[in-house]
């Protein structure tokens, strides 16, 4: 009860591995079954009817750094003050090596993350965006022909074709994002850079449930 207090957004299984890691002797299903009997179970929050789609299959990068996605999330601080997120995600690991957070994030700036981004761990062969403003313009498109990176714009109105970005956006909104009230951009800086070290030990989570699924 205290790890599901903590991470209110892990289900049954997550839970799980976090008590094998803390010494708990102790099967899948009974944490199933006490999970369930103490009603912990995740609420899932009700999403808007939208109008169907057509769905295309997206190609899997099949190495690091092969495809990088793009894309900016809005919030608010206690004050309404605007609050913006440039998240970055690796689509073959599902790294995300970096969230910017500031209340404006023009061109110029996204491309300092990218060169901060190039010193600690190299750069893409091509990165997937939309077509915002600060993704479409000079800034971004010179530093893309300087560094030989290619930009992929998805088409206007079809944020799909940037399915593994999306699918970030809905996790970091769902486990970040709805669950703090930032009260300064420091103390948000903080609280998303602190999710964004969690996500990554999550991602080694998944890959432990993965391994461990056809272990008796």
């Amino acid at each position: 009860m205290e790890l599901a207090a903590e991470r209110r957004r892990f289900g049954y299984r997550r839970l799980h591995v976090l008590l094998r890691r803390e010494g708990w002797a102790v099967n899948h299903k009974r944490v199933r079954r006490i999970y369930q009997e103490e009603g912990l179970q995740v609420r899932k929050r009700k999403r808007k009817r939208i109008a169907a789609a057509e769905r295309r299959p997206m190609l899997i990068p099949d190495a690091v750094n092969q495809r990088w996605s793009m894309d900016f999330q809005h919030d608010a601080l206690s004050s309404g003050r605007r609050l913006r997120c440039l998240n970055i995600i690796d689509g073959f690991s599902r790294e995300c090596p970096a969230i910017e957070v500031d209340s404006s994030i023009p061109g110029a700036r996204v491309v300092r993350v990218l060169d901060r981004l190039a010193e600690t761990r190299g750069l893409p062969q091509e990165i997937v965006v939309d077509n915002g403003p600060e993704l479409t313009g000079k800034a971004l498109d010179e530093w893309a022909y300087r560094n030989g990176v290619r930009l992929h714009f998805i088409e206007p109105g079809k944020p799909i074709q940037n399915a593994f970005i999306e699918s970030f956006n809905g996790r970091f909104r769902d486990e970040c994002l709805n669950e703090h009230w930032f009260t300064s951009l420091e103390d948000a800086r903080r609280t998303i850079e602190a999710w964004r070290v969690d996500y990554k030990r999550g991602q080694v989570l998944n890959v432990e449930l993965s391994s461990g699924q056809n272990k008796p």
